[in-house]
């Protein structure tokens, strides 16, 4: 019977607790969760916001509260929970003026969740890994330079780009280049046009048409082996057989 009192009590103040959240009206506890926020307690900031968004799902506060709630959630370091917000804020909130955020903040998540700390200090090969984490974070920073160019967060998402740009392409190279080894030049060929395709200003791109290069002289494809070349050399200068293969240097490592 005590364990049962005790559990009951428990109960209790649990209930009060809840209670006591909703005193004051959205103002007050948007506020409270705010000033959490604000102060880096994104334990405390993700219970009121979720107590405000449950409480008064129809006050003006409860869109911004769910706006903040991704950041609380990102900073917090619960990503599927800052994922699943965003793409219902965006969902619900089509036209909503801060709309690039909610996609900025996504192409973040996925940015951070790239590469870990421990892959990085031990130089883990990121080449070998199918980039999944990285195509969905740039398309998210794509849709904030592209559909909001003057948003604030344009000039960052852009930057970002660039880099999972090439995070990118180095993977593509990486694929092609076990095409060459197994001789499935056609495979090859193939991935390092879609490369150049799709990841154009990439260091990568050279070693994309060295490989072309390669691959066609292998086909026996004469004609777009010398068109491949004099593309190579507009771009590089002399020609490929001088060029010694581009070095891989992880994406992540902006120092030398």
């Amino acid at each position: 019977m005590a364990a049962v009192g005790t559990l009951l009590a428990l109960g209790a103040c649990k209930s009060t607790r809840d209670l006591d959240l909703g005193k004051g009206g959205p103002t007050l506890v948007y506020e409270r969760a705010h000033k959490s926020l604000e102060n880096q307690d994104y334990e405390n900031a993700i219970r009121l916001y979720e107590t405000l968004v449950t409480r008064f799902p129809f006050a003006p506060e409860a869109r911004q509260a769910r706006l903040d709630l991704i950041y609380a959630y990102y900073k917090g370091r619960e990503s599927e929970s800052a994922l699943d917000q965003a793409d219902t804020f965006i969902r619900e909130n089509p036209t909503h003026p801060r709309i690039d955020y909610a996609y900025y903040i996504k192409g973040m998540v996925d940015f951070e969740r790239s590469a870990n700390f421990l892959e990085r200090w031990f130089n883990v090969d990121l080449d070998a890994r199918p980039p999944q984490t990285a195509r969905k974070s740039f398309n998210s920073f794509r849709k904030v330079v592209e559909d909001h160019p003057k948003s604030e967060y344009a000039h960052d998402a852009r930057r970002r780009m660039i880099q999972l740009r090439n995070r990118l392409a180095d993977y593509e190279i990486y694929v092609a280049r076990y095409y060459v080894q197994r001789g499935a030049w056609v495979a090859a060929a193939r991935r390092s046009k879609e490369c150049i395709e799709q990841y154009d200003g990439a260091p990568a791109v050279r070693d994309a048409l060295e490989i072309m290069i390669e691959s066609y002289e292998k086909l026996g494809m004469k004609q777009l082996a010398d068109q491949t070349r004099e593309v190579y050399a507009l771009n590089y200068g002399g020609d490929t057989k001088s060029v010694a293969p581009v070095s891989k240097h992880p994406w992540w490592k902006f120092w030398g």
